[in-house]
């Protein structure tokens, strides 16, 4: 009989019940056995939910670490507490998956790498886009060399008016910035996954809080205070890597625009290029005449397990549970994952000072 995992949630809030809880629910050989967040009802309904029927309710994660019987912690918290519980969760002998970004600062980060490291357990980060039908046949591709070396590439993170006005979002403090580290941190890990390429040696980078001054402003979720609106509405990157390869990292939660994408990249290499724009399109040139093919893809996320279509984080945590259980790496180690919290800390840094940023 395989082992069944214990797992911890800290932080009960949207993210654990939107991705996290609901599709480990799905997996035979796990149990969520605790549940913590400094708002007790909301621990005490995710336990009620989706916890075992012995489940335990904390207020405070460092009681819940210190439960030996548990296996596993998944970090669900605001961008500020994920390096001080991550690190915690490693020192106390558990395996953790953290939700993105790593990090609010790149420090932070890479004492998350070296907590691991120490510890001797497994970290992830929660780029779950990583696992849709598309990314995982793009990935394929690059692998097998059908773009050939990719030296240009575009990260898309662009909304037209859809600002999360719930939440700690708008509040810099907590979340060390707006939708760079929000939504274009998936789009920067997608691409550097793409290319394979985590060497970058220069970032220039501009940040705007021009549409956030509104008062009444049209958007998805209702409009936002300008007065809490403390993060930037959009922020744009150049990152040059050390091979010469260029990055273009756009990224908006307001921005008067129509070319709306999210969590997409577009590749350009020596033998052909790919875009996600609308579907996955290969283009390229055979026999002296240009091609443009577009991928037929299951709808509803990667298959797997005897050929079943499952959504990107049901794939998410079943492959993260069989890095546990087989000891092999995960899909997204810690140190891919640092590089991304590197890159967007450096866009901020170039956008305040106005020059460039070199990177060691």
């Amino acid at each position: 009989m395989s082992q069944i995992y214990r797992i911890g949630i800290i932080g009960c809030g949207g993210i654990a019940n939107g991705k996290h809880m609901p599709s480990l629910k799905k997996l035979a050989n796990v149990q969520m056995a605790a549940f913590c967040d400094i708002v007790a009802e909301r621990a005490t309904k995710a336990a009620d939910e989706y916890g075992d029927e012995d489940a335990k309710v904390y207020a405070d994660y460092r009681e819940l670490l210190q439960d030996p019987t548990l296996d596993i912690v998944h970090v669900c918290t605001p961008n500020d507490s994920h390096a001080v519980i991550a690190i915690a969760a490693l020192e106390a002998g558990k395996h953790v998956m953290c939700e993105k970004p790593m990090a609010k600062t790149a420090a932070d980060a890479k004492r998350m790498v070296e907590a691991a490291k120490r510890s001797g357990k497994k970290l992830t980060v929660g780029y779950n886009n990583r696992y849709r039908a598309d990314s995982w046949h793009l990935k394929e591709l690059c692998e097998q060399g059908e773009l050939g070396d990719i030296y240009f590439a575009k990260a898309h993170a662009i909304r037209r008016r859809a600002v999360p006005t719930w939440g700690v979002f708008l509040d810099e403090e907590k979340q060390g910035g707006g939708p760079l580290i929000d939504i274009g941190t998936h789009a920067l890990d997608l691409t550097l996954w793409m290319m394979n390429n985590y060497k970058p040696k220069v970032v220039l980078g501009t940040a705007y809080h021009e549409l956030s001054k509104r008062e009444n402003a049209a958007n998805a979720w209702g409009p936002w205070d300008p007065g809490k609106f403390t993060v930037e509405d959009s922020a744009f990157g150049m990152i040059v890597m050390e091979n010469g390869a260029t990055i273009i990292l756009e990224s908006s939660w307001a921005l008067n625009t129509l070319e709306v994408d999210e969590a997409k990249c577009s590749l350009s290499g020596t033998e052909g290029g790919a875009d996600m724009k609308g579907g996955l399109r290969i283009n390229g040139e055979k026999n002296s005449r240009l091609f443009t093919t577009d991928v037929e893809l299951k709808a509803g996320g990667v298959a797997f397990y005897d050929g079943a279509s499952v959504s990107a984080p049901d794939v998410e945590m079943r492959l993260w549970i069989k890095a546990i259980e087989e000891d092999t790496e995960p899909v997204v180690t810690p140190e891919q994952a640092y590089v991304v919290s590197y890159i967007l800390e450096a866009i901020y840094e170039s956008a305040r000072t106005g020059k460039a940023v070199y990177l060691d």
